[in-house]
């Protein structure tokens, strides 16, 4: 079994894998570390194996913890990877988008694949059909847009994101929910546009937090899953295990 453990700007993400396949997924606040590792052992003792990835703060502390249970391999810009890396700087490539490209390399191999994460940025990775991660964009997210309003004005209130019933808002409300949510859908399908007339016969993946909020709203064609990131940390520890 392996155990893969994301470390987000918010929140720590767990997936318990075995053959591949989820067995178990959580996440929790980053305080809650400690307790949730000893949980996870206790539930699934066979666990041989970890990778962390971190873009968020991880305390030495924790991953010595981590060592005393299992082997463990911290994800970073030094880990092999199964594609050829295009990227002119990899050395500044977040490890997320490390492991989106690796799930889009694994799970569509032949093909033309752009992953779209919609978390605290939206961040946009291609790789093309002969294996080669060739870079994307990186854009602010949701709660990042709703923040910027709020603090870069005197009077707009900070809001949290809501499903927008008509693209023409009739308050302050919901014209800044219409700002950001119709926004970054129209973004997100233009984008998808570009890429498309560039790449033949293009996959398009939909991950990340807020994914459900443009899931339905774009008018491109796209898969929905919201495990991705797991997924490609799991071939990434698979593929470095010594």
């Amino acid at each position: 079994m392996n155990l893969v453990v994301d470390v987000g700007n918010t929140l720590v993400k767990y997936a318990v894998f075995e053959n591949g396949r989820i067995l178990h997924d959580q996440s929790s606040e980053s305080g809650l570390f400690l307790s949730q590792i000893k949980e996870l052992f206790e539930q699934y003792p066979r666990i041989g194996q970890a990778l962390i990835s971190s873009v968020g703060k991880m305390d030495k502390k924790e991953h010595d913890v981590l060592s005393l249970f299992c082997k463990v391999h911290v994800l970073s810009n030094s880990s092999k990877v199964p594609f050829k890396n295009s990227y002119a700087t990899p050395h500044t490539l977040g490890v997320d988008r490390l492991a989106l490209a690796t799930a889009a390399f694994y799970q569509n191999p032949r093909g033309n694949t752009l992953v779209i994460d919609a978390g605290t940025c939206i961040t946009y990775d291609m790789v093309n059909n002969v294996g080669e991660y060739v870079g994307g964009a990186i854009s602010p997210g949701v709660r990042m847009r709703y923040r910027a309003m709020h603090e870069q004005t005197a009077g707009l209130p900070l809001l949290e994101p809501e499903e927008v019933l008509d693209f023409i808002g009739n308050s302050t409300q919901t014209s800044m929910h219409s700002g950001v949510i119709n926004g970054v859908s129209r973004e997100v399908d233009g984008i998808i546009d570009q890429y498309g007339a560039r790449f033949e016969h293009l996959t398009v993946i939909l991950t990340g937090g807020d994914s459900h909020f443009f899931a339905k709203r774009l008018k491109n064609t796209i898969f929905a899953n919201p495990k991705f990131l797991l997924e490609g940390l799991n071939y990434l520890l698979e593929y470095n295990k010594s």
